[in-house]
């Protein structure tokens, strides 16, 4: 049951907005958003423009539930057993409900959400839909057989309730009312889920109900039903037919209907006019916004499912309203789980809007493009329309404003533009809407080739010492504005990440240097990041560092050349003891390799791998019979791979000479 109100306060409040916004600009919409409402059902939804509240009845919980107009739940009104009808006072500061369970009209203060006064209209009346009318305040009451409208005065001492206003006794059950400020003495009426649907028109301005004009309706379960602002037509939601129904208030003659489809269940009308038509469906478009007398919607809405349900949600009965400067239409859906939604809509008095934008895929750098497009929408843009144009490319990632483009009759646009910049380059092109049209924006790329400048690193392949300082140098060659390069060092090995290690522009030559101390082999990264005329480069120079490796031997008798190489004299008896020193690196090992020479040449004796200690050590004994006679030599080396990691290049020590005597 919807009867909207508009109060004096609400309206001057809409039409001085209005004069503002027409000479300045007005705030962005937000998008459409949807709250879940801890509600167990829904009986009416009222809006409170003044406040910016909506109210929402809830019968089997009993209560009225408060939200901003955001969605958010801010208050609750407890106490309220089958509170259905929800009727908001003039200005706004009184909500009135019709309370099935406690036989009463319960007034809530809409700025502290308490109930403020509670007003008895006498036992089993069961009232359930207040309407504001002739200075009273009407309801619909009564069970099965027993349906009639009342009155309520609040204008003297004491308040007044009187019952069987329809000396007709028109009404099966209670009746939904409704009214409009617009005919403050038109009070209409109809009776829910009966077939055929019964409808009446009462004058109200004697202070009683004088029936003017009744049908039975070629029409099934009503649901819901709203006087024009004028309140020359109702506008009735029937399940049947599958349209919205429309009679004129003077004798319930049919009007120009509005079209929807099944199940017709909720309509609410605007203080402009508009219409806003709900029906309980699946597989349609859930609520269509009609202007005044039209038969095409200005738009449509289509609510997906909350949760994983199955099938969309769907709109409740009775449970569409307009926010007094129609800036908001709120909608309470339920999906297959029985979870309630406040659905805040926004621009929906606006035919949706689109912006497609093509521009040439290609181009070249400083030639002028032309970009084309088309604002699409219902109905002719305002002359001299315009749409704002943003170009974003890599000397611009947050975009720079272009001139506008003022739309043709048929949204139809062009302009043309010279790229600055190459790379992908956006052109968007943004239409922020008018009092008929939604805002809306689109956009298309264009790739603008960039020259490839030269990028070296020196260096590359070279094998150093352990511990040698190298000067890596990057030089980059023509570029546009960026002259910055970074210089990245990788050592091998997982222990070691990729480091930043110098930033900064190249000198006059082109250069830019960083010193690496070569313990590992390391690859160093030069990055040009690009700029508007020339591409990123990235270029790499892996260099090879050795490890430090030593031998001692011990235990020999003397040390004396064998023509100009010393050798170390063992007697035969004695073992020889080899001593490596290496750069330490884990669960690294060293080799060793044993030769002899004979007959002029040296020949492959036997080598084996030999674990370093962690102080970079490895103690090695040469275990007899030892043959004497002979020359020999032994070697230690890092073999890349083969010792264990490959952090470092292959590295082979010094030979240690030795000879066997008796």
């Amino acid at each position: 049951m919807h009867t909207r109100r508009l109060s004096t306060a609400t309206t001057l409040a809409v039409l001085f907005s209005s004069v503002v916004l027409v000479g300045g600009a007005a705030n962005p919409a937000a998008a459409d958003s949807s709250k879940i409402l801890p509600a167990a059902s829904v009986g009416d939804v009222v809006a409170d423009g003044v406040h910016q509240r909506v109210f929402i009845s809830d019968p089997t919980g009993g209560k009225v539930l408060v939200t901003d107009y955001s969605g958010t739940v801010i208050g609750t009104i407890p106490s309220l057993p089958g509170v259905t009808g929800l009727e908001l006072s003039t200005d706004s500061g009184t909500l009135y409900a019709g309370v099935r369970g406690a036989d009463a009209i319960a007034a809530i203060d809409t700025s502290a959400l308490v109930e403020s006064a509670r007003y008895a209209t006498g036992q089993n009346t069961d009232p359930a839909y207040p309407a504001l009318a002739g200075g009273k305040l009407w309801f619909g009451y009564g069970a099965a057989a027993e349906g009639n409208i009342g009155s309520l005065d609040l204008s003297g001492a004491e308040p007044v309730v009187t019952l069987d206003q329809d000396p007709n006794r028109t009404w099966y059950s209670a009746p939904t009312l409704a009214s409009t400020p617009g005919a403050p003495n038109t009070l209409a009426a109809g009776i829910e889920g009966q077939s055929p649907t019964e409808l009446a028109v009462y004058d109200v301005s004697s202070g009683t109900a004088a029936r003017t004009a009744y049908l039975r309706a070629d029409a099934s379960n009503m649901h819901d039903l709203a006087l024009t602002p004028d309140g020359q037509q109702v506008v009735v939601a029937s399940g049947a037919p599958y349209y919205h129904q429309v009679y004129r208030t003077s004798d319930l003659t049919a009007g120009t209907n509005y079209p929807s489809d099944t199940y017709p269940n909720a309509v609410d009308i605007a203080p402009d006019g508009t219409v806003a038509a709900g029906i309980d469906g699946w597989y349609e478009p859930d609520v269509y916004v009609y202007k005044p007398g039209t038969t095409a919607p200005v738009r449509t809405y289509d609510f997906p499912n909350t949760g994983n349900t199955t099938g969309s949600d769907t709109l409740m009965p009775s449970a569409l309203a307009w926010a007094p400067d129609t800036s908001r239409l709120f909608a309470v859906t339920e999906n297959s789980a029985g979870v309630r939604s406040l659905r805040v809509l926004t621009d929906a008095v606006k035919s949706v809007s689109t912006v497609t934008v093509a521009a040439p895929s290609k181009s070249t750098l400083g030639k002028k493009l032309t970009v084309t497009g088309k604002v699409t929408s219902k109905g002719a843009f305002p002359a001299g329309a315009q749409a704002t144009v943003t170009r974003t490319d890599i000397e611009s990632p947050k975009g720079k404003a272009l001139a506008p483009v003022t739309l043709k009759s048929d949204g139809s646009f062009s302009f043309t533009d010279t790229p600055t910049a190459g790379g992908q380059v956006t052109y968007k092109v943004s239409y922020a809407g008018d009092p008929l049209h939604s805002a809306a924006s689109g956009s298309d790329k264009v790739a603008v080739p960039r020259t490839v400048t030269t990028l070296t690193l020196n260096h590359n392949k070279v094998l150093y010492a352990y511990g040698t300082d190298v000067s890596f140098t990057a030089h980059l060659g023509r570029t546009y504005k960026n002259r910055t390069v970074e210089l990245w060092v990788d050592p091998f090995g997982s222990d070691k990440p990729k480091k930043l290690v110098k930033t900064g522009k190249v000198n006059s030559s082109g250069n830019l240097s960083a010193t690496v101390d070569m313990t590992r082999d390391t690859t160093v990264t030069a990055v040009f990041a690009g700029d508007g005329k020339y591409t990123s480069k990235t270029v790499t120079s892996t260099a090879y560092a050795g490890v430090k490796v030593s031998t001692s031997v011990s235990k020999q008798y003397k040390t004396a050349k064998i023509g100009s190489t010393s050798y170390a004299y063992f007697h035969k008896t004695t073992d020889p003891v080899f001593t490596t020193t290496m750069t330490y690196y884990k669960n690294r090992s060293q080799k060793l390799n044993l030769e002899i020479y004979y007959q002029g040449k040296w020949y492959d004796a036997g080598s084996d791998y030999f674990a370093l200690g962690t102080d970079g050590k490895s103690v090695v004994t040469l275990t007899g019979p030892h043959d004497t006679g002979y020359r020999m030599r032994m070697r230690a080396s890092y073999v890349n791979g083969s010792s264990g990691d490959t952090v470092n290049s292959t590295t082979h020590g010094a030979w240690k000479y030795f000879y066997f005597t008796k």
